[in-house]
């Protein structure tokens, strides 16, 4: 028997509103909306790539197939202040991550949305109508305490933090939501579930105990063994339920993780697992999130759920320190053990005993004998080098799989990005760096010169700082899906202010896979070469304030805070600087 859901009764909005929802529908055409965390191309491209568009999303769609219950909407400024202060919606049903809708105050007006309004939610992918929400109030959060209750600190190394200080708006909308239809998945569709089809998945089978393991990892064999032998001493089944949604920056791409996932589901003994995909945009916030998880799962159906040690933690802080305790997740979900009403499995760290071959939890193997283990830092290092992987560490179509997304180091792709003055010698640069890789074989060879970008996929001509910002988001946006690919990206902008060249560092580095491989080289030719030489008299155009917004003449150009090389064409001919480039990516075992 499936256990039951958090509040008592499972908020099934899409079958709930199933009835009327050709009306909603209709009514959708004459409201204002607002399309879950928007994202204008290219202005926003970074939160596109990086993280924030699927937050609203992936809560809009658990709020309506019920993996939120009790709620049914997002949160109004009473239970959003009392869920952060008390972990309890103002109804005093806990609860433990806040939930909110957030909206600038330029939509606010522009849309004329206010207490009492009825808004449609879109999907950003297609712009369908999902829901639509009755407005009950619109309030102003404090940003800060939020961050230091609900994840211990407001340190912008916590990526909720930076979210929250970055992305989200400056106002809540709190109200109740009617659901139109849920998201449309192309992906996995057939291991994707709602609550109340896998509470009838369980049914069906008899199965009366479920042990639910969270994970946003790939998985190997210690995490087989740990769940079979959690199952096994409860009489149980297993559901691996992965996380799909949002989850941390850097983590191995979901498409990748459920492929291992299906590969690691035919070792389970016949019959014991089942594996289903959760839409859930994580926080990273430990202790709470924890307790979020397990309410999550009980509405799935499951009566135990396994948190493991640091469970949901986001790495280090800004001191260098763990943002939680190992342990204090699982002392938070036994705290409220009699209010969540489903059985917490502790984590058993788990260690390969070669000489029995066979896994056993740490503190269970006697003393002397001897132990195996690989870090998460030395399979990582394996897997860039195509070291070999051992069949006790995992199974061979888990590394077969992992393979094909991240190949070793000589077959991923990468990107080299000269940034300088107009005329500092990068483009040439960049065309030798071409030749030298083409006749090297191995790879495709991209060239991204700034000014073709512009002119290629640019509707006009300008030098504004905003456009110049756009127009290196571009070039980085068309690197990584090049360097995913496994190719060589030679983009060459001019990039002046920092801010944008970081920018275009972490689109790469999030959205190029295996081939976010980043260098960037600063051509330091000085101001005074770049004027002289400059045949194309553009300097001279800017002089004459025909051109403005023109780095270094009435734009500051910003000194690079960290660069992988710094060259010169005054000091140095291209084929020298060409050559240190290639030596500096050989010692990255790129070449």
């Amino acid at each position: 028997m499936a256990n039951i859901p958090h509040g008592g009764i499972l908020k099934d909005l899409v079958a709930r509103d199933s009835g009327i929802a050709s009306q909603l529908r209709e009514e959708s055409f004459s409201l204002p909306d607002i399309v879950l965390t928007e994202v204008r191309f290219p202005s926003a491209l970074h939160d596109y790539l990086a993280h924030s568009r699927q937050r609203q999303l992936c809560d809009l769609e658990l709020i309506i197939n019920g993996g939120f219950s009790p709620l049914e909407g997002f949160m109004n400024e009473k239970d959003y202040k009392s869920v952060v202060d008390t972990l309890r919606l103002e109804n005093g049903t806990l609860f433990s991550m806040p939930i909110t809708l957030d909206i600038s105050r330029e939509d606010l007006e522009k849309k004329s949305i206010a207490p009492g309004s009825r808004v449609t939610l879109r999907d950003p992918r297609d712009d369908e109508a999902l829901a639509i929400i009755t407005v009950e109030d619109i309030y102003q959060p404090d940003q800060v305490k939020e961050a230091i209750q609900v994840f211990g600190a407001d340190d912008p190394a916590h990526p909720s933090v930076a979210y929250l200080r970055s992305r989200v708006k400056e106002h809540y909308i709190g109200g109740s939501v009617q659901a139109i239809q849920a998201p449309t998945h192309f992906d996995y569709v057939a291991l994707r579930y709602t609550p109340a089809e896998l509470r009838a998945h369980f049914k069906k089978l008899a199965w009366r105990k479920v042990v639910a393991f969270q994970t946003r990892n790939p998985m190997h064999r210690a995490h087989r063994e740990l769940t079979v032998r959690a199952a096994r001493q409860r009489q149980a089944n297993v559901l691996i339920h992965p996380v799909v949604g949002l989850t941390k920056p850097g983590d191995v791409d979901h498409y990748t993780r459920v492929r291992v996932y299906e590969a690691i589901m035919a070792k389970y003994p016949n019959g014991m697992g089942h594996l289903a995909l959760l839409p859930l945009a994580m926080r990273m916030a430990g202790p709470r999130e924890a307790v979020w998880h397990a309410i999550i799962r009980k509405n799935f159906g499951a009566t135990h759920f396994i948190v493991g040690r640091d469970h949901a933690g986001p790495g280090k802080n800004s001191q260098g320190k763990d943002f939680y305790g190992p342990y204090d997740a699982q002392d938070l979900v036994s705290k409220y053990h009699d209010e969540l009403q489903i059985e917490m499995v502790p984590f058993q760290q788990m260690t390969y005993i070669p000489s029995s071959d066979e896994y056993q939890p740490v503190d269970e193997v006697p003393k002397g004998v001897q132990t195996l283990d690989i870090s998460g830092t030395e399979l990582r290092r394996r897997l860039k080098t195509g070291a070999a992987i051992p069949d006790w560490f995992s199974y061979d179509a888990v590394v077969k799989t992992l393979r094909e997304s991240y190949p070793p180091r000589l077959k991923q792709g990468f990107v080299i990005f000269l940034t300088g003055l107009h005329n500092s010698g990068k483009d040439a640069i960049a065309k030798a760096l071409q030749v030298t890789f083409n006749q090297q074989g191995g790879r495709s060879v991209s060239l991204l010169l700034g000014e073709n970008i512009r002119d290629d996929l640019a509707s006009e001509r300008s030098y504004t700082t905003e456009e110049t910002h756009q127009n290196a988001q571009r070039i980085g946006f068309v690197a990584a899906e090049l360097a995913r690919a496994g190719a060589a990206v030679i983009a060459a902008p001019v990039a002046a202010k920092e801010h944008t060249r970081q920018s275009v560092r972490d689109i790469i580095t999030h959205q190029g896979g295996a081939g976010g491989n980043f260098f960037l080289i600063h051509v330091a030719t000085p101001l005074s070469h770049c004027e002289k030489t400059d045949r194309r008299g553009l300097y001279a155009r800017a002089r004459k304030g025909e051109i403005t917004g023109f780095a270094g003449v009435d734009d500051t150009y910003e000194t690079p805070e960290r660069s992988d090389l710094v060259v010169d064409v005054t000091t140095q001919s291209i084929p020298e600087i060409v050559h240190s480039i290639v030596l500096l990516l050989e010692t990255g075992s790129l070449l």
